[in-house]
């Protein structure tokens, strides 16, 4: 008999708690967003997480250490090489990979954007790394007048194309980065992101219909096991997209970190079994990649407060996991994200309060717990920390 029902799995986007040990090859020494962030800030206000154990992880030094945390707390590393959304998440849910995505910090090649043309019958403007909303702020105006896709990269693996809802509506724009993906596989391009936009010069502003169309997961993850164990897997936020929709019985798309707690608290009280995995992206997409520490810390407080409105609906066979997929510091030099380890915060009628799980090896240790708590078949990777934590 599986010792949980339901098991509630809640991604904080680019919650960092400090550099893996391989930091510096990735330009990311000195990266810690937790702490960063609230010495930028003058301390974060987040009574909740600190309950969980957030302050007793090794390594964060900026959280209240509680005497008798509610939670089990630990750690976790990134086996796979790279600091993307996807590989963040691929591996919690089982998959390592031996090989990162590849990245192209001078520009996407020649041949890249020819077949681009090619494919998609559009021109485009720029086609290099750029911060999202600077980008759109320097060409916005051009692609008004002369309809071509603004096109750009950042330190990830990532093909992004930014349309104003005028020049190409939200629906078009899918289609071309649906074009544009199958291109992409080639290349073994992680993700196309559709990134629309509205309004006028000088006050252009990203639409919340972003989509992203990853390239599947090499191997079946943690959400097809539980599928094909007959439970039920919603992915909330950009979850299916990450997933490329496979191993899901419902996707709900989300608005802002907000609206992904909503959706969240609405699936606990329609769902009693399976697994509720929800990606809170705000951290990252508003605040870590814009250098805003304040944003980023006005998020996690505003989050830390609606966290009990997720525990006080759990059940007696129900678990809480908390986590992130990478780092994303909004206080270094850097806009993209950071190679750090991520914590994991465990809560539930049946966990054992207090357990400290150290470092994990891999984020998949995660998913194997996971796998055990809900008695379906392992996974290919991770060791599970289940008998750890119950009660």
């Amino acid at each position: 008999m599986r010792p949980f029902d339901r098991v509630i799995l809640v991604v904080f986007d680019g919650l960092g708690i400090g550099e893996l040990p391989d930091a510096a090859a990735y330009g990311d020494e000195g990266s810690h967003t937790l702490d960063n962030t609230s010495r930028a800030v003058g301390g974060l206000k987040v009574p909740n997480l600190a309950a969980l154990g957030l302050g007793r992880i090794e390594g964060v030094g900026e959280i209240r250490r509680v005497e008798s945390p509610s939670g089990s707390f630990g750690r976790m590393r990134e086996a796979s090489p790279g600091k993307d959304t996807a590989t963040g998440h691929w591996e919690m849910a089982g998959v390592v990979l031996d090989r990162p995505f590849p990245v192209f910090p001078q520009g996407f090649p020649p041949e890249i954007m020819e077949s681009f043309t090619r494919e998609t019958g559009r021109g485009w403007l720029w086609g290099k790394t750029a911060s999202g909303t600077d980008i759109i702020e320097r060409f916005g105006e051009e692609h008004l007048k002369t309809g071509k896709l603004i096109v750009y990269t950042s330190a990830d693996s990532v093909f992004q194309i930014a349309a104003h809802e005028r020049v190409m509506p939200v629906e078009e724009l899918y289609r071309v980065c649906e074009k544009t993906r199958l291109l992409a596989d080639a290349y073994n391009i992680g993700r196309v992101i559709a990134r629309p936009f509205t309004g006028e010069p000088g006050d252009f502003r990203r639409l919340p219909a972003r989509k992203d169309f990853s390239v599947p997961p090499p191997c079946p993850t943690l959400l097809e096991h539980v599928t094909e164990a007959g439970l039920e897997v919603t992915g909330i936020g950009k979850i299916g997209d990450i997933f490329v929709h496979k191993g899901l019985s419902g996707e709900l798309h989300t608005s802002s970190n907000d609206d992904g707690i909503d959706k969240t608290v609405e699936t606990m009280e329609s769902k009693s079994r399976g697994l509720v995995f929800t990606n809170l992206v705000d951290f990252d997409t508003f605040y870590g990649h814009r250098n805003d520490p304040r944003g980023f810390a006005e998020a996690l407080s505003r989050m830390d407060e609606r966290l009990p409105e997720i525990m006080e609906r759990l059940g007696p066979r129900d678990v809480l996991f908390v986590t992130g997929d990478h780092g994303c510091d909004p206080t270094t030099p850097s806009t993209d994200h950071s190679r750090e380890h991520v914590p994991v915060l465990a809560y539930g009628c049946a966990v054992r309060p207090g357990v400290d799980l150290g470092t994990r090896k891999t984020f998949s240790d995660l998913g194997a717990t996971i796998a055990s708590a809900l008695g379906v078949k392992p996974l290919r990777n991770g060791i599970s920390f289940l008998d750890r934590i119950l009660k």
